[in-house]
């Protein structure tokens, strides 16, 4: 039996952590394009990467993972010296990955509400009600975190349980209000500028976003949980873009 999309990931990822060149067999090399900027592309095989990587004694999680269409987004945590959370995405084409996006940042918490950056509910449910939360969670974006319309939260954050996993937040709309309301010389301090990508799976939804924090060109990667027509849960990491003359393919973050 052909193993789902989120399998063949999970033992990609894993091999990372234990060096076996089996499960990068699910990667069209050929095809291959990578949007990691500090990634060079083609320079080495993945399997010999992953061989070279184990060595390190990397500790690999998948926290949660979901399948959308020919994507799989996952929630990683992993330990190459020093704990990182990280969401990974892979394209696929003809059964096989050939495209892939990361945004990764150090591992911080837990927050004033006591969550850590990757606890929390991790399985999809609601599978009948994916592009309806994919549609929400698209609306809060460009409306609430790119238009600014914080007048509108409300309209898309159920109050009574909103779970909040950003290291410096807390749960419940006022402190993601005051956040989004801090500025510098007149320009929010966190600024959502362009929404990329969307991906669901049921109850789950990724945004992918582009913007600005604290003035450094930044990617935005946010992941809700909906209930009822209402986030009730969000995880995120936030990644600094180098500048292009520091970039080690020309394939783009996003």
């Amino acid at each position: 039996m052909t193993q789902s999309k989120i399998h063949q990931i999970r033992a990609l990822l894993h091999s990372i952590e234990t060096g076996d060149p089996g499960p990068v067999a699910v990667v069209d090399e050929s095809k291959y394009i990578q949007h990691n900027p500090q990634t060079h592309e083609g320079s080495e095989g993945l399997a010999l990467l992953f061989k070279r990587l184990s060595k390190t004694d990397p500790r690999v999680r998948m926290v949660r993972g979901f399948e959308d269409g020919d994507f799989v987004f996952a929630h990683m945590e992993y330990d190459f010296s020093s704990r990182k959370i990280c969401f990974e995405v892979f394209r696929f084409e003809a059964g096989r990955a050939v495209e892939h996006w990361d945004n990764i940042q150090d591992r911080l918490g837990p927050n004033l509400s006591g969550h850590s950056m990757v606890d929390g509910e991790t399985e999809a449910d609601d599978l009948a009600l994916t592009e309806p939360n994919r549609q929400l969670v698209r609306s809060f974006v460009e409306t609430v975190l790119i238009a600014g319309q914080l007048e509108r939260l409300g309209d898309f954050i159920d109050a009574e349980r909103y779970a909040e996993h950003n290291p410096h937040l807390a749960d419940g709309i006022p402190a993601l209000r005051a956040a989004l309301e801090v500025q510098h010389n007149g320009t929010r301090h966190i600024g959502y500028r362009h929404l990329h990508r969307v991906l669901a799976e049921g109850n789950f939804v990724l945004s992918v976003s582009e913007g600005q924090l604290g003035g450094a060109h930044s990617a935005f990667y946010d992941l809700f949980r909906v209930a009822q027509g209402r986030i009730v849960e969000h995880w995120d990491t936030t990644e600094t873009i180098a500048p292009q003359s520091e970039w080690k393919n020309n394939n783009g973050k996003f």
